[in-house]
């Protein structure tokens, strides 16, 4: 078996339309444009280039998206403050935060105070605690690029055992609410399953398999059941080369559909970023 390759570019240019074919609609409606802020602290290469990237997605959707550049010596109030004056400003539409932040800076406490309506990452208590509870369209962006990768592979989720390997609150937590949201059955493995021995065992049952371990090759190829559909979320740096979490070649010998890295997750990412945005647009003139 030879696995499809889900490709996350070809995705992403079909979702900008149809984000496109929206917010130009919600402009002549309206009249107004969607405006959303990235606060970067310090001067981080790295988040130049993440936050370059969203902008060029922003602009091919017709949204005004800025940076809001603070100082590496920032202190945690100075923050807040500035979340604050962004949260009060009626022209801002949504508002996140770039990771990594600085030593000394909670971005836990900071994400918190980004009122739900403009959290563009849906990173706030208040929109994951929504989410658990289907009370948020705010979903966070690498779990809601992973479903829509999973979506685009055209099977029925449905019944499917699907196990995710990875339990943080960026993309594994909320893997768990978005599957079973789609009747699959859903296996967490961590951690503790590796050192159990009982990881691969896991692995080899999945019909879905979410990755996101944040470790080059972890999930061997030959672990990996056929006809599986595989989602990597892993980016990694090895030898020069941008990698997944998962054997790649093994794999893609084995599974029915596979993501890679690059080329995968990632560029779906920033559009569901920018789908979250016109959420909270949507929100805020409902509310005016």
């Amino acid at each position: 078996m030879s696995a499809t390759i889900l490709d996350g570019k070809v995705l992403s240019r079909k979702l900008i339309a149809q984000l496109k074919a929206e917010v130009d609609e919600l402009k002549i409606q309206t009249g107004k444009t969607p405006c959303f802020v990235n606060i970067v602290i310090g001067n981080d290469e790295s988040a130049a280039s993440y936050g370059k990237s969203q902008k060029r997605t922003a602009e091919a959707i017709g949204i005004d998206y800025r940076f809001a550049y603070l100082p590496q010596q920032l202190t945690q109030k100075e923050l807040l403050d500035h979340v604050k004056f962004l949260n009060e400003d009626p022209l801002v539409h949504g508002v996140m935060i770039h990771k990594p932040v600085p030593e000394g800076i909670d971005f836990q406490q900071a994400a918190n105070m980004i009122v739900a309506h403009k959290d563009l990452e849906g990173m706030g208590e208040a929109n994951l605690g929504r989410l658990f509870m289907d009370k948020t369209q705010i979903i966070p962006c690498t779990p809601a690029s992973a479903m829509a990768l999973l979506e685009a592979s055209g099977v029925d989720i449905a019944g499917k055992d699907a196990v995710i390997v990875g339990r943080s609150e960026i993309v594994g937590k909320p893997m768990i609410h978005l599957l079973l949201k789609k009747n699959a059955t859903v296996t967490v493995c961590h951690s503790g399953t590796s050192r159990a021995g009982r990881l691969v065992d896991h692995v080899k049952q999945a019909e879905i398999l979410i990755v996101a371990m944040g470790k080059p090759g972890f999930i061997k190829g030959e672990w990996v059941r056929e006809g599986a559909i595989v989602i990597d979320v892993g980016i990694n740096a090895l030898d020069g080369k941008i990698v997944g979490d998962v054997e790649f070649d093994v794999a893609s010998s084995r599974a029915a559909f596979i993501t890679p890295v690059p080329g995968g997750v990632g560029p779906v990412t920033a559009v569901m970023l920018m789908k979250n945005g016109i959420e909270t647009f949507k929100h805020q003139l409902r509310a005016a």
